[in-house]
């Protein structure tokens, strides 16, 4: 009852996509019912002419019914080209709309819900997930609606004709049915199984193609083939698999169709010397014979291909039907008053379990426009700690409040666009430099982005390109350097001219004085604007006018560059061993 359930939910959202494409969808199975008549009346015209035309010698009889059956064979063909059209409208249509529908959702989901799935995964999903359904989805509203139609004109005709011989086919349908049974039933968990195994090995092309110039500087070329012919190997040993459950539908399929020609034949010439059949009667009967095992087969196709994608679509489902974590409140704060950032007693766990914090008891009020400077140890919850001013993450326990208010009573787009972040991993996206920075702001003017650039430090370097500004940035800006990236996005994240700004370790890549450049000049930019910069250089530190030092989720101390030199033990630890290491 439950899996029934379950499978009916899952159909009922699938359908939700195909909305415009309904009309193709109703158009195509009415088109083929009446390509079914016409093929069902075709050889009952035959008949007429062999026994009433050909046997009687009457050429006026067979020019009129020859003329007839061309017309049938006619709107036959228009028929079926018009439902293979409506057929093939639908599902692209359909496909296109869930594609769409997935993406969208996946633009509402929060970090925590992206975190349930691998980037493979959805890669799969929206990709070869999709053509399964699409292509089941058309054989449904085509070929699903075609076969009982002719299965049942078929057999109604063959009755008319002669009801023994049309008993034939009832032993041997059962057969089909029960063989298909077991198709389903052992193939289905099979298809399951693979498609994980393709997220898996989309895992290993997608790390081993962004990560190729690690690979090939640690010569570890042979390692990561033969971890993807491994994984390869073992999607081709499910699919020998599935494809042997399925490849024994064929000859099962051919030896009824054998039988059951044998058997008509048999009983076909006993009957027509006995008089109880005609010639045209007979071949009428042949023909409705294949029509009818032809459509078990067909069954067997649409099986095959429901097998196949119901898998898909279960993994489609889940992701149409994930909720985002974080949503907008019902009464919405649409002004944000200031930059001052409020954190009372925060608990934050990725597992949303309290006694499993990463961040614990944070306790601290941060004035607008003041630059506040983050260091702490590799993991100790720095990025944590940021990521949730902009609600990319929601508390556990406690309050995030940014401008006196609670974050989650903000509109997201109103917080978001009001908090700037340049995370750790920086990001361009193809496409030129003026469309990576108008990211920051749709309506920026080229003089607002030349100014956002040097305060970046990144407007010297643009200039050195032959094209400028209209230089082109190949995909995740693998045509400038680590550094260069950086301030990019730096330069981006100011055209949002926010209320706080928060660089996540983003001038890594940049040398002391240009970091120093790039500080100065954010400071003289927006002074009312509150920075916080995570970093691991104390030199990057020394002029904001508070530093956090957090340790194991906790906050360790607090002040500036001077007292926490003079109080704070892991402050000093640090000073102390960069100091050593500039000094040799």
């Amino acid at each position: 009852m439950r899996n029934s359930e379950s499978n009916e939910i899952m159909i009922k959202r699938l359908l939700g996509s195909v909305r415009e494409y309904k009309r193709a969808s109703i158009l195509s199975p009415i088109l083929v019912t009446g390509e079914v008549v016409m093929e069902v009346l075709l050889p009952f015209l035959m008949a007429k002419i062999i026994d009433n035309g050909i046997e009687r010698s009457d050429m006026k009889y067979v020019w009129r019914m020859g003329l007839l059956l061309l017309l049938c064979m006619l709107v036959c063909v228009a028929f079926g080209a018009l439902s293979g059209h409506a057929a093939a409208k639908a599902s692209s249509g359909f496909a296109k709309n869930l594609r769409h529908d997935m993406f969208e959702k996946l633009q509402s989901f929060s970090f925590s819900n992206i975190d349930k799935f691998k980037t493979s995964g959805i890669i799969t999903r929206l990709t070869t997930d999709v053509s399964n359904v699409q292509n089941s989805y058309q054989m449904i509203v085509r070929i699903a609606v075609r076969v009982p139609i002719m299965l049942i004109s078929a057999m109604c005709a063959c009755f008319y004709i002669n009801t023994r011989m049309a008993l034939i086919f009832l032993l041997v349908a059962p057969v089909l049915l029960i063989a298909l049974f077991f198709v389903f039933r052992y193939a289905y968990p099979i298809f399951r199984r693979m498609f994980k195994k393709i997220d898996q090995m989309n895992n290993v092309l997608q790390e081993n193609v962004r990560g190729i110039r690690v690979v090939k500087s640690f010569v570890r070329e042979d390692y990561e083939t033969e971890k993807f012919t491994s994984v390869s190997d073992s999607i081709r040993k499910d699919s020998v698999k599935a494809e042997r459950v399925l490849y024994l539908n064929s000859p099962l399929m051919m030896m009824s169709i054998y039988s059951a020609m044998l058997l008509i034949s048999w009983i076909g010439a006993k009957l027509i010397i006995h008089g109880e059949m005609t010639t045209g009667q007979l071949s009428s009967m042949f023909t409705y014979m294949m029509q009818i095992l032809l459509s078990l087969m067909m069954i067997s196709m649409i099986v095959v291909t429901i097998v196949i994608s119901r898998a898909s679509a279960e993994r489609i489902v889940e992701i149409l039907e994930e909720e985002p974590d974080i949503t907008d409140p019902e009464d919405l704060e649409k002004e944000i008053s200031d930059g001052s950032i409020d954190f009372e007693h925060v608990f934050f766990s990725y597992s949303k379990k309290k006694e499993k914090s990463c961040l614990m008891d944070l306790d601290l009020h941060i004035r607008s426009g003041e630059t506040v400077g983050i260091i702490g140890s590799t993991g100790c919850g720095k990025s944590s700690f940021v990521q949730l001013i902009p609600r990319l993450y929601d508390v556990t326990d406690g309050c995030v409040k940014v401008g006196g208010k609670d974050v989650r009573s903000y509109d997201l787009e109103l917080i978001r666009n009001q908090v700037a972040m340049v995370l750790q991993k920086n990001v361009l996206f193809s496409g030129t430099i003026k469309e990576n920075l108008m990211w920051g702001n749709p309506e920026a003017t080229d003089e607002d982005m030349i100014r956002a650039c040097k305060i970046a430090q990144a407007d010297e370097f643009i200039g050195s390109f032959p094209e400028g500004y209209d230089t082109y940035i190949e995909q995740d800006g693998s045509n400038v350097s680590g550094g260069q990236k950086q301030r990019l996005c730096i330069a981006r994240a100011l055209l949002k001219e926010p209320k706080i700004l928060i660089l996540d370790d983003s001038t890594s890549a940049v040398d002391t004085a240009t970091d120093a450049l790039i500080q100065k000049g954010m400071t003289e930019y927006r002074p009312d604007m509150t920075k916080l910069i995570i970093t691991q250089r104390i030199s990057s530190l020394e002029c904001a006018d508070r530093i956090i030092v957090i340790d194991n989720g906790r906050i360790d101390g607090i002040g500036t560059h001077e007292e926490l030199l003079r109080d704070n033990r892991i402050y000093r630890e640090v000073f102390e061993s960069q100091k050593k290491g500039g000094d040799r």
